[in-house]
């Protein structure tokens, strides 16, 4: 797996240090994947180990792909709605983190990028070692390259080797952060390659007078926010400057001051607390911190952190604390604390991704967020299933998203039954439910009002229980079912869904080889709102009937046809030419 090679350093003056080169040894934590729980195919996991495809292009399934791509998501009933002050700087909508044998200097960072390379936004490095048995009293990330989004010029393979940071201690755990809108289908990754020293290089004369690693530190900090230590700081400082008048802001009135540092990200506001009493006032009014997340400083959020915060957010309605937390950072303790005190008028709640929570961490939610309506506990992978039986004490849930995570099923009936307000609910990739035509029979007894539903992966819903599903929910504006091998169309499930639901927006129906000409007819028909359509995989649909789709919805904007049989690159480019306000998708093969 790893590979050494003697390398000389620019400057002659310099001892000749020798350049370790390894690939991942192991993928330790990530936000989502395309692929199923239980097998390699799209998977994360891929990311380990040598390439298994580079130098080649085109999608395979021996690589690493995430959830979703482009800006399709945000654009269907499920979507939700961003929160403010979300600082320029961080763009980042996935991450996969990856452990390296032995922790280097990085001297470069290879990520070798198979299919519609350009989502890589981040690069970051932790000073934890994974595989120490002690572990460190702070755990410290460095950004070593970020750049915006970009658009790359067709989806062929790269290697991509941006220009890093050098930082001042040794690191084998390596963080990607991705942002896919850009692209027109989902990116794959190979492989990631690690080189570095093990002895911190020093700079020579000849490039520059000091290291340029310690007069950047603090510009770093602010820009991106990995310092943790920085923000406790700006949280914590009481000493403030006296002054005889506050100039023209004494003009103003206090609810256009309240208005103007409204745009401010949070450091911001720390920052200008330590100005002067009067802005101190303003920058630590609640009303501030009615909507916060924390999401993009997640790697300097520690209990400390959520202790300075309570007093402002005494009235803040929603909270995001995706991805924070982990490896120690915030204890259920120290969140138990903050929800006691701020959790009374929460209405929202992302905690995507939280390593920390545990049973305890749900109770004290449903029973400090009595008004709760969202809860986000997407990739929150280390919750155990008898947990979520508190969820369904909260009867004004209008949105759940349990993707990724260990519910089982006399949890999600319990929540089915109690919560029947709600509005939205993803169970993708959920393997421990083991009878979802039984869900799905209590979804439509109890969930009249369901908008969206995400059934990605389930491996046993049959057409027993999308009857069911389609005769109590007939809201419904999206539905997916992708990669839900037990539903055939010659059942007829997928007809009796296009007449039982003429309100969908999005459908979904991926990888799903029995779908015909008879659904998609059906469809044109009945859902004459669709807005989305995903048949990816099928063999039985001809470009005749998808023609009478198009025809009819007129709304539609997404059509995915990739390995469609019967559907062949001339075809596309007749249906494009014919129909250029739909963005219609055909992945090549390898």
């Amino acid at each position: 797996m790893n590979s050494r090679r003697a390398i000389e350093s620019n400057t002659r003056a310099l001892p000749i240090n020798v350049e370790i080169v390894q690939y991942a040894k192991e993928v330790l934590d990530f936000s989502s994947h395309y692929g199923s729980e239980n097998s390699m195919s799209y998977t994360m996991w891929n990311l380990a180990g040598i390439p298994n495809v580079y130098p080649s292009s085109g999608d395979f399934t021996q690589t690493a792909v995430f959830r979703t791509y482009g800006t399709w998501w945000d654009h269907c009933p499920s979507a939700r709605l961003p929160f403010q002050r979300t600082p320029p700087t961080f763009c980042s909508q996935d991450y996969v983190e990856l452990a390296f044998e032995e922790p280097v200097y990085p001297t470069a960072v290879q990520i070798l990028e198979t299919y519609h390379p350009g989502a890589v936004v981040r690069i970051l490095a932790c000073s934890a070692n994974p595989y120490s048995q002690n572990p460190p009293a702070e755990v410290r990330w460095e950004i070593l390259w970020s750049e915006a989004p970009t658009k790359v010029n067709g989806p062929q393979a790269r290697q991509f080797t941006p220009c890093i940071k050098q930082i001042n201690f040794p690191t084998n755990l390596i963080r990607l952060e991705v942002n896919s809108s850009l692209l027109d289908y989902y990116t794959e990754l190979d492989a990631v390659v690690l080189h570095g020293v093990k002895e911190r290089p020093v700079l020579s004369l000849k490039t520059a007078m000091i290291d340029m690693n310690d007069i950047d530190e603090d510009e770093d900090e602010e820009k991106y926010g990995c310092g943790m230590d920085t923000l406790n700081k700006q949280f914590s400082i009481v000493t403030l400057r006296e002054w005889s008048t506050n100039g023209y802001f004494d003009k103003l009135p206090y609810e256009l001051i309240q208005l103007i540092l409204s745009h401010l990200t949070v450091p911001d506001l720390c920052r200008l607390a330590q100005t002067c009493k009067l802005l101190y006032q303003h920058c630590c009014d609640p009303l501030q911190y009615i909507h916060l997340s924390l999401q993009p400083y997640w790697a300097r959020i520690n209990d400390t952190s959520l202790e300075y915060l309570q007093s402002r957010c005494t009235l803040i309605q929603w909270l995001n604390l995706s991805w924070t937390g982990n490896r120690g950072a915030i204890s259920v303790s120290g969140f138990s604390r903050f929800l006691k005190v701020c959790g009374s008028e929460l209405v929202r709640l992302e905690l995507s991704c939280g390593h920390f929570l545990n049973e305890t961490c749900l109770e004290v939610i449903t029973e400090m967020c009595p008004n709760l309506q969202e809860l986000n506990l997407s990739s929150c992978d280390k919750i155990p299933p008898q947990a979520f039986n508190h969820i369904a004490k909260v009867g004004n849930l209008k949105r759940l998203i349990l993707y990724r995570t260990k519910v089982e099923q006399t949890a999600l009936l319990s929540i089915l039954n109690f919560c029947s307000e709600l509005q939205h609910l993803s169970l993708g990739s959920c393997v421990m439910i083991e009878d979802y035509d039984l869900i799905a029979s209590m979804m439509g007894a109890k969930c009249k009002k369901l908008r969206s539903l995400d059934l990605w992966r389930c491996k046993n819903i049959t057409e027993s229980g999308i009857a069911e599903l389609a005769s109590g929910c007939q809201l419904l504006e999206e539905l997916d079912l992708g990669w839900c091998p037990t539903l055939q169309s010659s059942t007829g499930c997928f007809t009796n869904l296009a007449r039982k639901l003429p309100n969908l927006q999005k459908l979904f129906l991926t990888a799903n080889r029995s779908v015909c000409d008879t659904d998609i007819e059906e469809l044109a028909a009945n859902c004459t709102h669709l807005r989305q359509l995903d048949i990816l995989g099928t063999r039985m649909v001809s470009p005749a009937s998808l023609r009478k789709l198009l025809e009819s919805c007129k709304d539609l904007s997404l059509l995915d046809v990739s390995f469609c049989s019967q559907i062949d690159n001339r075809v596309v480019l007749e249906l494009n030419a014919n129909f250029p306000n739909v963005f219609i998708k055909k992945s090549f093969t390898q």
